[in-house]
């Protein structure tokens, strides 16, 4: 008797298992997110009263300015090369498509891109200035900030402020 509550639990069993399986395959796969490296900054005036320094007290946003994002390979050679434009704010959003990584953690955004103001569109302010490196390229920063939808995440790195100057300042003001 006890030979025969084996086989029947076993049977059971079997049956359980299999309607499980039959039951996860008709169940779609979920598809894989695309994950997206993005930039942000913001461009500025700054202030003949702070030039010289990275003050940006009295700054102001300047809107359609051109910004470069430039990220290198471990051994040196330019893997991804845009400019992009910034918003009605001064405000750049720059999703790198197209950015790879050939190694995951020398190419990664933080050790190999950098960020560079690239052209100023008011003739007053055209100048560039250091503000936040952006002479050499400015570093970029994890901030924590991501963005997420149903098929998309983004992960956004800062450059911080970047600046250009006028070109009227005196040598009295700094």
């Amino acid at each position: 008797m006890a030979g025969m509550h084996f086989s029947i639990l076993s049977l059971l069993l079997l049956l359980v298992a299999f309607s499980y399986t039959e039951a996860s395959a008709d169940v779609p796969k979920t598809t894989d997110k695309k994950i997206e490296v993005v930039v942000e900054a913001t461009v500025y005036c700054q202030s003949c009263d702070h030039f010289g320094t990275w003050s940006l007290i009295g700054a102001k946003p300047i809107p359609s300015a051109k910004v470069s994002v430039t990220c290198k390979s471990h051994n040196g050679h330019v893997s991804y090369y845009k400019v992009f434009e910034t918003d009605k704010n001064g405000y750049l959003y720059a999703p790198l498509e197209g950015f790879k990584m050939q190694h995951y953690i020398l190419d990664h955004p933080l050790h190999s891109c950098y960020v560079k103001p690239v052209w100023s569109p008011l003739e007053s302010c055209s100048l560039l200035s250091n503000v936040n490196y952006g002479l050499n390229g400015a570093p970029l920063r994890y901030e924590n900030k991501k963005l997420h939808g149903s098929k998309y995440e983004a992960v956004i790195y800062a450059a911080g402020p970047l600046a250009f100057r006028p070109s009227e300042c005196s040598q009295t003001h700094h």
